[in-house]
């Protein structure tokens, strides 16, 4: 059974047809082909597939894409502006956040959630808002050095 949505994303209005059963990730990657969402786990424990909904970090696996019918959706590859990096991707570039580059786009959209409700995060409250995100590859240092950063250059600190 298919449903129509009308779902914003990276700023742009979407109206499409899909099946009810349709995971927000599976839309986003194979129907819009933005695939910076990356699928890790399937079970919603990794958070590589976070995007934001609403503002709110959601891990796009484990949430119908109908569920998501009127909201606005921003992904990784909607930080940027006008060509200049967003902040946090500023961040974790100069900083070296990331090794194998898997876990980023969820740890970035997660970073975004944590520095809009406070933007001069503790380190434990950094690592404490991440813990949602898996990443095997850095041991976290690099990770929340790059947002102590950006909240550093955004006026947090």
């Amino acid at each position: 059974m298919n449903a129509e949505v009308t779902i914003t994303i990276n700023g742009t209005e979407h109206r499409l047809q899909v099946p009810s059963r349709t995971l927000l990730s599976q839309l986003l990657r194979d129907e819009l082909d933005l695939t910076g969402t990356h699928v890790g786990c399937d079970t919603s424990s990794c958070g590589a597939c976070t995007v934001l909904v609403d503002g709110n970090a959601t891990k796009s696996c484990t949430m119908f894409a109908v569920q998501a019918d009127g909201c606005e959706v921003t992904t990784v590859e909607g930080l940027a502006s006008n060509g200049e990096l967003h902040p946090i991707q500023e961040a974790f570039r100069e900083k070296h956040g990331l090794q194998c580059g898997f876990c980023t786009p969820g740890m970035m959209i997660t970073a975004v959630q944590i520095l809009e409700r406070n933007p001069s995060p503790s380190e434990a409250e950094i690592r404490s808002g991440l813990r949602g995100n898996l990443c095997r590859c850095t041991g976290y240092h690099n990770i929340v050095a790059a947002v102590q950063h950006a909240a550093a250059n955004t006026g947090g600190e």
